[in-house]
C-alpha cells in the first residue's frame, strides 16, 4: 500500500486482492484463448490455401459414364502381376477400393481385384495436391476404381495384402463406380475366418447366412467365394476333359419333360401350353436313348430339379449335375471302374492346379486335406451294413442308409482304411429306380451304387435295364404310367447296347472336396424350398390395387414374412369369410399370398374351401381384360380380401 508517497507491505483491499487460485484460472483461460485464436488463424489460413487452384484437378476425380463412346490406350495390369521386378513401372490398375485411411498429407488405400489386393499411397507432392488426397481417402468402399501408379518395392512385407513386396504410388486415380456410403455386409467381416467370427460373435459383427445370401453380389467377392467357385468351375472343366479324352460325347438334354424321369412324386410341375409338364429331376431317361442311338459313351451338364422340402445342409431344389452314361461288353464293372479313374483323375487336377484356390478357402473355412486312394476303395452294401452293426446301428439287410448312417460309416471307413472317397456296390433293388437292373444272383439286390465323400453320397449310378419287356414289368412294379414313357420304352426295341452310368451332384462334390458345411456356399445363388431370392422373393405379400377387371398397379412395399405366418393369413381369410371367390370381382385392394407345395397341401386337405387357385408371375404385367388374367404363369398364389393391419397384426 502507499503511505504519504511511500510504498509499504501491508494487505491490500477489496477488488485488489486476489488469490493465487483465481490468479491461476486468469492465466489458465489466457493460454485457451490464446490457443483458440491460435487454431482460428490456422484454419483460415489453411482455408485461404484449399480454396486456392488446385493443381492435380486433371488427376482424379468421378469418370463419365462408360457407354462404349471411344477407346483409351491404357495397359491394365492384373493385381496379381504386380511384383518386385516391375519396380519403377508406371501400370494401370482397375480394382475395387478395399479400405482406405488418412493420415496427414497422404492416404493409404487398398485396392482388390478378385483374390488379390496391393496398397496404394497417395501423397501430397509438386503433383498431388491436397484436394486430390482428400478425393482419394472419400472414395466409397467397394467402388471401381482407375488407378495409374508407379510400382515400387517397400522395405518390409505388407502383411495385410497379397502382393506383399510391392505397393503403387499413385499418379492419378478415378472413379469408375461409386459404391453407397452405407453397405449391407462389409467384406472384412465376410471374409473373417471361421476361429476369428467365434471370438467375434459376442461384438455382433459376424455376418449369418441369411444376411449373405440376400446380398450374395457382395458376399461373392470375398476371396474364400472367389476361390470356391473358380474351383467349381476346375470340376467342370476337369470332367469334361478327362471324359472326352476317354472318348466320350457331351450331350444336352431337354429340362421339361411329359413324366416324372425317376418315378416318384418330387417334381415340380409346370403349365404346359394347354398340358401340364415337369422339370427334369435327371437326364437319365435321355442318356439312355443316346446310348440306344449308337453315341456308345456320353455325358451332360445341366440344371437339375427336385422338389424335396428338404431343408438339410446339402440339399437344394435346383443344382448342376455332371451325368454320364457308357455301354460295356460284359460286366457294369467297366463303367463302374471309369467312373472311379475319373474321379481320381479330378482329385489329381484339383490337388495340381488348384493349390491356391484351396489353400484361400482353407484360410477361412480350416479343414483336413481330402484324402482318396488310387484305385478307389470299393466295398459292397452288405460288408458296409455288417460295419454299421458292429458300430451299434440297427439296420436291416434291405434298408438304405440314412444321412446319420452314412456319416458313421464315413468316420469308420476313414480310420480303417484313410480315405475320404470311397464306393458302396451292390445296393438293395427296393431302394432304387424302376430302371435299375436287378442282380442276376440275388433278386434282392442291384446292379448299382453309390460314392461317398466324406460319408456324404455324391452319386447315384447303376447299370440299367436295356430289355424293354423288364423294363415295361420293373416300372408298373413302380406305379409308372406306361403310357408317359411309351418312347423311353420303345427306344430299347430296336436294339440296345447294355450300358451304366451315374449322376453327380456338383456343388455337393465341391462342398465336400473343401470340408464345407453348407451346400449353400458351393452354390452361387442357390435355390432351396425357403429361397427363390436374390431376384425373386416368392414369400412376401403385396398389395394391389384393381381396376375394372382385376390386378393392376403396385401400391406399396414387399413384406417378407415365413410361410407359417402366410399360412395363418390364409386361415384367419378362411375364418372370416374374406376369401374371395371371384377372381374378377372389382375390389379395392386384395392381397396376394405365395404358397410353398407343402403348405398348399396342408391348407387344401384341411380346408378345401380353398379358391381360386390360379397362376401368376411375380412380376405384374398389363391390366386383364374381357374377364381374362392376361399374366405369365409362374407362382401359386391365393386372393384374399383382408385389410393390411390385419396382416401386419398377424406378422
Amino acid at each position: 500500500m502507499v503511505v504519504d508517497g511511500k510504498i509499504e507491505e501491508g494487505t491490500p483491499s477489496g477488488d485488489q486482492q486476489k488469490s493465487k487460485k483465481a490468479l491461476k484460472k486468469e492465466a489458465k483461460d489466457a493460454a485457451k484463448a490464446a490457443k483458440k485464436e491460435e487454431r482460428k488463424s490456422l484454419s483460415a489460413s489453411q482455408q485461404q490455401e484449399g480454396d486456392g487452384e488446385d493443381y492435380s484437378a486433371d488427376l482424379y476425380g468421378q469418370l463419365p459414364l462408360i457407354q462404349s463412346a471411344v477407346v483409351l490406350k491404357r495397359e491394365f495390369v492384373d493385381i496379381k502381376q504386380l511384383e518386385p521386378s516391375l519396380a519403377d513401372t508406371t501400370v494401370w490398375v482397375r480394382g475395387r477400393l478395399h479400405t482406405s485411411r488418412a493420415k496427414g498429407k497422404q492416404c493409404f488405400a487398398v485396392v482388390r481385384q478378385q483374390q488379390c489386393t496391393v496398397q496404394c499411397l497417395v501423397a501430397v507432392n509438386q503433383t498431388i495436391s491436397k484436394q486430390m488426397v482428400k478425393f482419394a481417402s472419400n472414395i466409397t468402399k467397394e467402388s471401381v476404381v482407375d488407378v495409374e501408379a508407379v510400382v515400387s518395392k517397400v522395405g518390409s512385407k505388407i502383411e495385410s495384402c497379397t502382393q506383399k513386396n510391392v505397393e503403387l504410388h499413385v499418379i492419378r486415380i478415378f472413379t469408375v463406380s461409386a459404391a453407397k456410403s452405407q453397405l449391407p455386409l462389409q467384406i472384412e467381416d465376410a471374409s473373417r475366418p471361421i476361429k476369428d467370427e467365434e471370438d467375434a460373435e459376442g461384438l455382433n459383427i459376424r455376418v449369418n447366412q441369411d444376411t449373405r445370401l440376400d446380398n450374395r453380389v457382395l458376399d461373392l467377392r470375398t476371396p474364400a467365394n472367389q476361390a470356391i467357385f473358380r474351383l467349381e468351375a476346375g470340376v467342370c472343366k476337369l470332367f469334361r476333359d478327362i471324359l472326352t479324352d476317354k472318348g466320350f460325347v457331351e450331350i444336352h438334354t431337354p429340362k421339361i419333360i411329359p413324366a416324372a424321369s425317376e418315378g416318384g412324386a418330387n417334381v415340380f410341375t409346370v403349365s404346359y401350353f394347354k398340358g401340364s409338364a415337369y422339370l427334369a429331376q435327371s437326364p437319365q431317361l435321355y442318356k439312355q436313348m443316346a446310348i440306344a442311338a449308337d453315341f456308345d459313351k456320353v455325358f451332360t451338364v445341366g440344371a437339375v430339379f427336385r422338389a424335396e422340402d428338404s431343408n438339410t445342409h446339402r440339399h437344394l431344389t435346383e443344382f448342376v449335375g455332371l451325368d454320364l452314361e457308357m455301354s460295356f461288353k460284359y460286366h457294369y464293372h467297366e463303367a463302374l471302374d471309369t467312373i472311379g479313374d475319373t474321379f481320381t483323375q479330378i482329385f489329381k487336377g484339383l490337388r495340381d492346379k488348384y493349390a491356391h484356390e484351396i489353400a484361400t478357402v482353407g484360410q477361412q473355412f480350416p479343414v483336413e486335406p481330402f484324402t482318396f486312394l488310387d484305385p478307389p476303395l470299393r466295398l459292397e452294401f452288405p460288408t458296409a451294413i455288417a460295419m454299421l452293426r458292429e458300430a451299434g446301428v440297427e439296420i436291416g439287410d434291405e434298408d438304405d442308409l440314412s444321412t446319420p448312417d452314412e456319416k458313421l460309416l464315413g468316420r469308420l471307413i476313414k480310420a480303417k482304411y484313410d480315405t475320404d472317397f470311397y464306393i458302396l456296390d451292390k445296393y438293395p433293388l427296393a431302394v432304387r429306380p424302376f430302371y435299375t437292373m436287378p442282380d442276376p444272383s440275388d433278386k434282392k439286390k442291384s446292379n448299382s451304387y453309390d460314392i461317398f465323400m466324406r460319408g456324404e453320397e455324391i452319386m447315384s449310378g447303376a447299370q440299367r435295364i436295356h430289355d424293354p419287356e423288364l423294363l415295361i414289368e420293373r416300372a408298373t412294379h413302380h406305379g409308372i404310367d406306361l403310357e408317359k414313357i411309351k418312347s423311353y420304352i420303345d427306344s430299347f426295341r430296336f436294339g440296345c447296347p447294355p450300358h451304366a452310368g451315374g449322376g453327380i451332384g456338383l456343388e455337393r462334390v465341391v462342398m465336400l472336396y473343401l470340408g464345407l458345411d453348407n451346400i449353400r456356399k458351393t452354390s452361387m445363388f442357390p435355390r432351396d424350398p425357403k429361397r427363390t431370392t436374390p431376384m425373386f422373393n416368392v414369400g412376401c405379400i403385396t398389395i394391389f390395387h384393381t381396376f375394372r377387371f382385376g390386378i393392376a398397379a403396385h401400391d406399396g412395399a414387399d413384406i417378407d414374412i415365413q410361410e407359417s405366418t402366410r399360412i395363418q393369413i390364409v386361415l384367419y381369410a378362411i375364418k372370416t369369410k374374406k376369401l374371395m371367390k371371384n377372381t374378377y370381382k372389382p375390389v379395392n385392394k386384395i392381397i396376394i399370398i405365395w404358397l410353398g407345395v407343402e403348405a398348399f397341401t396342408f391348407l387344401y386337405s384341411q380346408h378345401k374351401i380353398l379358391y381360386p387357385i390360379t397362376l401368376i408371375n411375380y412380376a405384374m404385367v398389363s391390366p386383364p381384360c374381357k374377364n381374362e388374367l392376361s399374366v405369365p404363369v409362374e407362382e401359386s398364389f391365393i386372393l384374399i380380401k383382408i385389410k393390411t393391419k390385419d396382416c401386419k397384426k398377424l406378422h
